[in-house]
């Protein structure tokens, strides 16, 4: 726990290490207990927390040593209830877990579901996984998945184990491996694109990202899995995690996802719908291989019904001459 002294209602907590690499907004949830999110951006916000005699972000990650200011707070509030997750929601993820022990949870995101709230978004899986485990101690997002993706997801349980996944994410040790759908018979074999890209490009006024010379470095790595005569199947390995990275780098190779509606063709993915019934983006996280405290984890999460069908739909289309 971490060391506490007090005065005059405030207290000054030192932080040890059990949670170093925890966000502060995470760990005043915690040690506030009862506190409404939206009483802990408040103080937050006005500077009544301080984190080593300054202002903080919510999303700051918290150092063993650090010293950390906490005022009084008045608890219950009626500025906002509880959350309580859909059931149907608490089902699916119950039955999505693919792999768990002490120190990680891997998920088999569905499509659809972000990862955290924010932006519009009321929830996501890490405030769904919170509700569902009121007792558990720490729970964070290792890495990131975008909304329309589904797979495996990666999830810390204690402080330690969320800085030796980001340490393997920063050293390229933890193997992500995703199933992408694109246009157009794939003609390269395998291929790497090593290409940098740039966030929050503005085209005809949407933030996208874009290849450009001035952007951050990214590496992705294409091997064919099955070819079609419209469409074909790849797996993508990341040695990077940029935004978007595999949808960019495969629509600068000129072969855009199936069902991506902003670095996608709008004709191709009007067809897959029609002759296939795809309905969201074809990217699929499949597997994750990481090394942990000297063992390694390894999880994969099956494609579901509705991209199976894509492909069977893609088979039977090619043995008929379609």
């Amino acid at each position: 726990m971490p060391v506490s002294t007090a005065s005059a209602g405030v207290r000054y907590l030192e932080i040890t290490p059990e949670y170093a690499g925890q966000r502060l907004d995470n760990f005043l949830l915690r040690e506030l207990k009862g506190a409404p999110k939206s009483l802990i951006y408040r103080i937050l916000r006005k500077g009544e927390v301080r984190l080593n005699g300054g202002r903080a972000q919510p999303s700051v990650r918290l150092q063993t040593g650090d010293r950390l200011r906490v005022p009084p707070v008045r608890l219950g509030e009626p500025d906002e209830r509880p959350f309580r997750p859909p059931p149907g929601l608490v089902d699916y993820l119950q039955a999505a877990v693919l792999y768990e022990d002490r120190e990680v949870l891997v998920l088999n995101k569905p499509a659809g579901l972000a990862v955290h709230k924010g932006s519009g978004v009321d929830y996501g899986v890490i405030e769904l996984l919170r509700a569902m485990r009121p007792k558990e101690p720490f729970l964070e997002l290792a890495h990131r998945l975008d909304r329309d993706t589904s797979g495996c997801l990666l999830l810390a349980r204690t402080p330690a184990a969320l800085r030796l996944i980001q340490e393997a994410l920063r050293t390229g040790r933890l193997e992500k491996r995703y199933l992408a759908l694109v246009r157009g018979y794939w003609n390269y074999g395998p291929r790497e694109v090593n290409q940098p890209l740039r966030r929050n490009v503005l085209r005809g006024g949407e933030r996208v990202v874009e290849v450009m010379d001035d952007g951050k470095p990214a590496l992705t790595r294409f091997d064919p899995v099955s070819l079609f005569k419209s469409a074909s199947l790849l797996e993508a390995n990341i040695a990077t995690g940029r935004t978007h990275q595999i949808r960019v780098h495969a629509a600068h190779l000129g072969y855009p996802l199936a069902g991506d509606t902003k670095y996608g063709d709008t004709a191709f993915n009007r067809t897959m719908i029609e002759r296939c019934g795809l309905r969201r983006l074809f990217l699929h996280a499949h597997s994750v291989h990481l090394p942990l405290g000297g063992r390694e984890i390894a999880a994969s999460a099956p494609l579901d019904v509705e991209l199976k069908g894509v492909l069977e739909r893609l088979r039977s289309m090619d043995s008929n001459g379609r």
